[in-house]
């Protein structure tokens, strides 16, 4: 049963494993100069990044957050449905039972799936360590071009460390399970892609922020701090946590409830002697910008975190595969 599921997987595994090779190639050729860059150009190198390591960040870090979502189309969705509706599946169940049969499946393209997104995150968080410890030591400031999001944001946390692992092993299975249950390879592919994107969000504004007790920290408004003040009179502030997550901002009075600041603040100059003064009143009144965030040096903490409910939550998509295969197929 592995060797014949093999036969049939041998081609999308060629491609995708070469892929990976490929990049692996040019993060191999290129990280030991990267690295020599961060330690020898200090805080000018972000500005040494060249034209090909920039496209190179951009590249993989795209690659590796839509890998999960490739696999559970093209690997998971038509693992199962593609036997359906061949009708192949019925000569399989009389060579061995529908449980080894599935979990054969399961198993060998399971561990595939994990083993490409696990290589290939291990290399781009290697490659990108000095990158990504350049752009958390701006402290929220911009860096050129393309070079803004910190490890911890949404742009960047799914293509780094150990949750690449958990979203491949979890969209695979979710792939598998949504073909069963639709019949159809297609619909199924539509719908894994549409579950991906949801799932996604909702971890990163509903779950991820909540995995660890948030930190807070309360600031004083300064010309030199404020970033931007939107039609509500709501502030901005520049966090002074190299790296952090920012989760929410919002300004409080002397007593703690959230306030909205006066609407003469939006007529404060942004330097010079009047600015001061200007932010200094709206200090002594006892405004303060309240922030709420998760620290840089939660980045491991989180990252184990999300993998373990990621791999959880696909032990538990294979159970249901296996029983739907078991009870509800013919």
């Amino acid at each position: 049963m592995i060797w014949l599921t093999w036969r049939q997987f041998r081609t999308p595994a060629a491609v995708v494993y070469g892929a990976i090779a490929v990049i692996l190639g040019a993060l191999a050729a290129t990280g030991p100069h990267l690295a020599h860059l961060y330690e020898t150009r200090g805080d000018r190198f972000l500005d040494s990044v060249g034209g090909f390591e920039a496209n190179l960040y951009v590249v993989t870090t795209l690659a590796l957050l839509a890998l999960p979502a490739l696999i559970g189309m093209f690997w998971g969705a038509p693992l199962v449905t593609r036997e359906l509706d061949a009708g192949t599946h019925r000569l399989a169940w009389t060579l061995t039972t529908r449980t080894r049969w599935l979990v054969a499946k399961l198993g060998l393209i399971g561990l595939a799936a994990v083993a490409a997104a696990g290589l290939l995150s291990l290399a781009v968080t290697w490659w990108a360590d000095p990158i990504d410890k350049a752009i958390a030591a701006r402290s929220g400031a911009p860096g050129p071009g393309f070079l803004i999001f910190p490890r911890m944001s949404l742009e960047i946390f799914g293509s780094r460390g150990t949750v690449p692992l958990g979203y491949a092993a979890f969209f695979f299975v979710l792939g598998v399970i949504v073909g069963v249950v639709v019949r159809r390879t297609l619909p199924a592919m539509a719908i894994v892609l549409g579950l991906f994107v949801v799932t996604q969000i909702a971890m990163y504004t509903q779950v991820r922020s909540h995995l660890l007790t948030p930190e807070h920290l309360t600031t004083t408004i300064t010309a030199r701090n404020l970033t931007s003040i939107n039609m509500f009179n709501h502030l901005t502030v520049v966090v002074n946590r190299p790296g952090a997550w920012v989760l929410s901002q919002q300004t409080v009075n002397a007593a703690g409830h959230p306030v909205t600041v006066p609407s003469w603040v939006l007529e404060c100059p942004g330097s010079g002697p009047k600015s001061q003064a200007c932010f200094a009143k709206l200090t002594g009144l006892g405004y303060r910008q309240l922030v709420t965030y998760q620290p840089a040096d939660r980045f491991w903490s989180l990252q184990l975190t999300e993998t373990a409910i990621y791999l959880g939550l696909a032990f538990g998509l294979a159970v249901l595969c296996v029983w739907w295969i078991r009870r509800r197929l013919s």
